[in-house]
């Protein structure tokens, strides 16, 4: 259990190990673009602040060091990201 923090909102406590960050952030109504489902890789992108994150599968789409893509991946402990 940890929790995730975005840039000017409240933190939310990550619970549910099974959620994508994208699952438990769009849970929390926090807005973050997403046409992930849709076919659209990359349009979730997001700043990785701090912390970290796991992907069970690799990503579709290039990622910068300091990048990450809520609807594929896991956080590993507390992080901190910024929606783009």
């Amino acid at each position: 259990m940890s929790w995730i923090t975005v840039k000017e909102h409240r933190p939310i406590f990550y619970q549910d190990e099974s959620k994508t960050l994208l699952d438990t952030l769009e849970d929390a109504k926090v807005e973050i673009y997403s046409e992930c489902r849709n076919g659209y890789c990359g349009s979730c992108k997001s700043k990785l602040i701090r912390g970290e994150v796991y992907y069970p599968e690799s990503p579709l789409t290039f990622l910068d060091d300091q990048e990450c893509l809520p609807c594929i991946c896991y956080p590993k402990g507390d992080v901190e990201i910024e929606i783009e």
